[in-house]
């Protein structure tokens, strides 16, 4: 699981704390957005078992790539309408790469069709906390690892994985107290609601 948008050095500390799998910086217009200089040294307060993730949209992959490796961060998250030749011009690069989109009609599901490591589906308003109609996954089930994002909080996590069986989850505005301000202590009820349903 993945918490997303951390911003301190007391947020990486809390998100390592409840034992995430992976923490992500968001290194383009957002709330929640860091310079690369500070994604860079919070990217090195993290153990190595945990994914670093930097988080953009908007840019272009050569912009895309060329932070990431400032950075230092393990993974590459290009969020939105990335075509494939996106993900091409990436590849071969030190890090692996995350695909995240929303569903739509013509959406490919199929983890790996752009040369991603990973999927991420979310909700068409990315890091808005608004719920998505989940069910809409039962006409079209992603194939490979995905991980699930979109409105997910400590509340309502453990239902969302019943329903929709991702292989990880992504939460970034359920974790905050206000915008852009993480609670550690809903970081830790998130996580331990999520793990609540293995």
């Amino acid at each position: 699981m993945k918490l997303c948008g951390l911003r301190t050095e007391s947020d990486v500390a809390a998100a390592v704390g409840t034992g995430a799998d992976a923490v992500g910086f968001v290194l383009t217009t957002s709330p929640r957005q860091i310079d690369v200089d500070l994604a860079g040294r919070l990217v090195a307060d993290v153990p190595p078992h945990v994914l670093t993730v930097a988080v953009v949209r908007g840019i272009t992959a050569a912009e895309a790539g060329e932070m990431a490796l400032k950075t230092g961060v393990q993974a590459l998250q290009l969020h939105g309408d990335y075509p494939k030749e996106a993900f091409d011009e990436l590849a071969g690069l030190p890090f692996q790469l995350i695909r995240a989109t929303a569903l739509g009609p013509d959406t490919d599901v199929r983890t790996g069709a752009f040369g991603e490591e990973l999927l991420l589906i979310d909700s068409p308003v990315a890091g808005s906390g608004e719920q998505w109609d989940i069910t809409r996954l039962n006409e079209k089930r992603p194939e490979g690892k995905w991980v699930l994002a979109g409105g997910l909080s400590p509340e309502t996590v453990a239902g969302a994985i019943s329903v929709a069986a991702p292989w990880g989850v992504d939460v970034s505005s359920g974790i905050e107290s206000s915008r852009g301000v993480k609670d550690h202590g809903r970081m830790r009820e998130f996580v331990a609601a999520a793990r609540s349903t293995s």
